[in-house]
C-alpha cells in the first residue's frame, strides 16, 4: 500500500481521460525549460533543454524546436500521421525495425528518418498531409503558451515525467493494458476485442460503481472486453452524461472518458486539431471542479501511446510480462513503450509537483491506473503486470483541499488553418463501426 493510504482513501472518484498518440516531449517537454528544468518547488524535471537532435539522414542534425502556435497549421503539427506500431517504434528508438533480442539501449535517433518514410507512405496512400510538411517537423514540440490548458494543469497540480506507455506499439494494445493489464500478446491494432477480464468487471464484482463515457457516441471500450456484455446500460454514456453526473454529485468510483474519434474530433491524434483536445481537457476539468465531488476527485489526463512523435528519453526495460501469452512479432513484454504526457489533478495535490517513483523502481505506466484503483479499494490484481506496477497515491500530500484554480484566466486556444484530415474516416471510427456491426456496441 502507498505510504499515504489515508489520503488515497479520501478519493472517491477516479476519472481517467485517455487521449491519442502524443509523446511527452511533443506536448510537455518545454514545460520547465526556461526554469532550468526545475519546478517552482525545486523538483527536477526531465524535460527538453533545446539542444536535443536527430540525424537528418544526410550527415546533419535536426534540433528540437518550439512550435509557433500563432502560425497557420501549428495545431495540426507534425503535419502528417507519423509511423505508429511496433516496427516503426523500433525504427524510431533503435534505427531498425527489427532490433536484436535482447534489445540494446535505445538511442531515440530514428524519429526524423522514420517520419520521412511515413510522409512518403501517406502521400502514396493518398492520406492527408499538411502542405509544406517535412521530416524535420517531427522535432517540433509545443510550448506551455501553446498548450495553456494541459500545461496549466501540469504546473498547477502534478506532471509525471517518467510515465510510459505499456508497450512500444499502437493504440489498442496500450488501451488494453490500461483497462485490463494485458493485450493478450497482441501488438497491433488488428485485434479489436479481447477475452480477458477488465478493471470494469473487477469493480463490478466488488460492487464499486464505474462508468465509461464516449464523447457523442457509445464508448468504443464497451465492445473490447467480455465482462461488458451483460452489465447494466447505466454504466455507459456520452460526455453530456459525464457532465451531468459531475454536476449532480453522482460520479461513480471510476470513470473512463474517451474523446471523439473522428478526424475532426478532439482526440489529438496526429494530424488532427490539438486545440480541440485542449478544449476537451478544459471541459473535463471544469465539470469536475464545479461539481460537489471535487474535493474527493483525482483526474488523470494521459495518452495511450506516443504515436511516432519525438521523445528524447529511452524507454526502460524490466517490465513484467502480464501473462503467458505469446507476443506478436516475438515481443517478450519486458520493454515499456515511449514516454507519454500524464497529468494528475486533484485539490489534494500541491502545485508544481513533479511526480515520479524513486530511481531503480518499476516505472509508472498505464497499469499504474489499475494499481492505484486496486489500492484504493483493496482489490486483487488482474495480471502480473499490474501486480508489479507502482501506484500514484503518494502524489496526494495535502490534508485539506485547495480552493484555487490554476486555469483561472486561461483562454483555450483555437487553431488557424485547414484541418488536412477533415475528409478522412479515422481508424478508430472504423473500429467503432465494426464493433457496432458485430452488436458489441449499441448504435446509439
Amino acid at each position: 500500500m502507498p505510504s499515504n493510504a489515508n489520503l488515497l482513501d479520501q478519493i472517491d472518484h477516479f476519472v481517467v481521460l485517455m487521449l491519442e498518440n502524443r509523446s511527452f516531449d511533443h506536448m510537455l517537454g518545454f514545460l520547465y525549460t526556461d526554469q532550468g528544468n526545475r519546478s517552482p518547488s525545486g523538483q527536477p524535471f526531465e524535460g527538453l533543454t533545446g539542444t536535443e537532435s536527430n540525424p537528418d539522414g544526410n550527415g546533419g542534425k535536426v534540433s528540437v524546436f518550439r512550435i509557433d502556435t500563432t502560425k497557420p497549421g501549428a495545431y495540426f503539427m507534425p503535419g502528417a500521421n507519423p509511423g505508429e506500431g511496433y516496427a516503426p517504434t523500433n525504427n524510431q528508438l533503435f534505427g531498425t525495425r527489427t532490433p536484436a533480442t535482447p534489445a540494446p539501449v535505445p538511442t531515440n535517433d530514428g524519429f526524423v528518418a522514420d517520419f520521412a518514410a511515413a510522409i512518403q507512405q501517406r502521400i502514396q496512400q493518398k492520406q492527408p498531409v499538411y502542405a509544406g510538411t517535412t521530416a524535420d517537423d517531427i522535432m517540433g514540440c509545443f510550448t506551455p503558451e501553446g498548450l495553456p490548458v494541459l500545461s496549466g494543469l501540469a504546473r498547477g497540480f502534478a506532471v509525471c515525467d517518467h510515465w510510459y506507455s505499456s508497450v512500444p506499439t499502437e493504440t489498442l494494445p496500450n488501451r488494453a493494458f490500461a483497462c485490463a493489464g494485458t493485450s493478450q500478446g497482441h501488438m497491433d491494432d488488428h485485434t479489436h476485442t479481447f477475452t480477458c477480464p477488465s478493471i470494469f468487471g473487477l469493480l463490478d464484482s466488488h460492487k464499486i460503481d464505474w462508468a465509461i463515457y464516449g464523447y457523442h457516441a457509445q464508448p468504443l471500450t464497451r465492445g473490447n472486453f467480455p465482462d461488458m456484455a451483460n452489465v447494466d446500460a447505466r454504466h455507459f454514456g456520452q460526455f453530456i452524461d459525464f457532465k451531468n453526473a459531475a454536476a449532480n454529485g453522482t460520479l461513480p468510483g471510476f470513470a473512463f472518458l474517451e474523446p471523439a474519434w473522428a478526424s475532426t474530433g478532439n482526440s489529438q491524434h496526429p494530424n488532427y486539431d490539438v486545440a480541440l483536445g485542449e478544449q476537451l481537457i478544459h471541459d473535463v476539468y471544469q465539470a469536475l471542479r464545479s461539481g460537489p465531488g471535487w474535493a474527493k476527485t483525482l483526474l488523470v489526463v494521459t495518452y495511450d501511446e506516443h504515436g511516432g512523435c519525438y521523445d528524447h528519453v529511452p524507454p526502460p526495460t524490466g517490465a513484467t510480462p502480464p501473462d503467458d501469452a505469446v507476443g506478436e512479432f516475438g515481443f517478450d513484454f519486458t520493454r515499456f513503450g515511449v514516454r507519454v504526457p500524464t497529468v494528475l489533478v486533484s485539490p489534494l495535490i500541491a502545485p508544481g509537483t513533479v511526480f515520479r517513483v524513486p530511481d531503480g523502481s518499476v516505472p509508472l505506466d498505464h497499469t499504474s491506473l489499475l494499481k492505484t484503483v486496486q489500492q484504493r479499494w483493496n482489490l486483487p490484481p488482474l495480471t502480473a503486470r499490474d501486480k508489479a506496477a507502482p501506484g500514484f497515491g503518494d502524489v496526494l500530500t495535502l490534508s485539506r483541499p485547495r480552493d484555487d484554480d490554476p486555469l483561472a484566466g486561461v483562454v483555450v486556444p483555437t487553431s488557424v488553418g485547414v484541418n488536412p484530415a477533415a475528409g478522412e474516416v479515422s481508424h478508430l471510427d472504423q473500429v467503432h463501426a465494426e464493433l457496432v456491426e458485430r452488436s458489441l456496441i449499441p448504435p446509439v
